[in-house]
């Protein structure tokens, strides 16, 4: 694989959480905004596929050395692909800090007014719209401080699946489970960011039953956190 910048984080299941969010951003709306052509945004989703897939293969016990080599090709695509995008259409502007942020990569510091960390606690509201999905409604705990000026850009959804009692999770690595019941938000193994209101997750058919852990938190458009919000569970139906 090839060496990594100081933007791509070091292990693959998180190279593949950056290109997920890379995908769930890069909808219609932004790539026209922000000038990207679509077949480099479609190519970039067959590359996450593919890269997904072989992840899962060699982390199974079906590994092989060919496998082994297979997935270092995938990733190597992949990587090439994201650090194409980020050099020639992740430029500021017309993308906005917060957009970086989206995208989880880092803004330049400037010359401006700080803005100070987040001081609200956030919440959601739980609904379950259709079998596996569970949708969250984002908002600001009622008794939170109010945030200063333009603190509060989105929000982190940290989350965590839990295997149902007396089962033996076999995820693979990338999806990885609870081993517990979570008593706090930096126990949950995956996160989210988003600036919408709501939030849509779609698990997989054999995750229905099981409950997914939440805790959320604001943070500013250099993603520094505010305060853990309350922790809360779900599950899937």
């Amino acid at each position: 694989m090839p060496a990594h910048k100081d933007w791509l984080p070091h292990s693959r299941a998180a190279q593949i959480d950056m290109a997920r969010d890379w995908s769930s951003v890069l909808n219609a709306a932004t790539i026209a905004a922000w000038k990207i052509p679509e077949a480099d945004v479609t190519e970039l989703d067959d590359l996450l596929t593919a890269a997904e897939e072989m992840l899962k293969l060699v982390t199974s016990k079906d590994r092989t050395e060919t496998i082994t080599a297979q997935c270092n090709e995938a990733f190597a695509a992949l990587i090439e692909k994201m650090r194409y995008i980020k050099s020639h259409y992740f430029l500021v502007p017309p993308l906005l800090n917060s957009d970086l942020v989206s995208l989880q990569l880092t803004p330049k510091e400037t010359s401006h007014t700080p803005v100070p960390p987040p001081t609200d606690q956030a919440a959601a509201d739980v609904s379950h719209p259709g079998e596996h999905l569970v949708k969250l409604r984002l908002h600001a705990v009622a008794a939170s401080t109010p945030n200063p000026h333009r603190s509060d850009y989105g929000f982190r959804i940290y989350y965590g699946v839990l295997p149902l009692p007396g089962t033996v999770s076999n995820v693979p690595i990338s999806r990885r489970e609870l081993v517990q019941v979570p008593v706090s938000g930096d126990e949950l193994p995956h996160s989210r960011f988003t600036r919408r209101r709501e939030e849509l997750f779609d698990f997989p058919q054999e995750d229905r039953g099981k409950n997914v852990y939440f805790c959320i938190r604001y943070e500013n458009a250099k993603g520094e956190p505010g305060p853990w919000g309350p922790l809360f569970s779900a599950i899937i139906s």
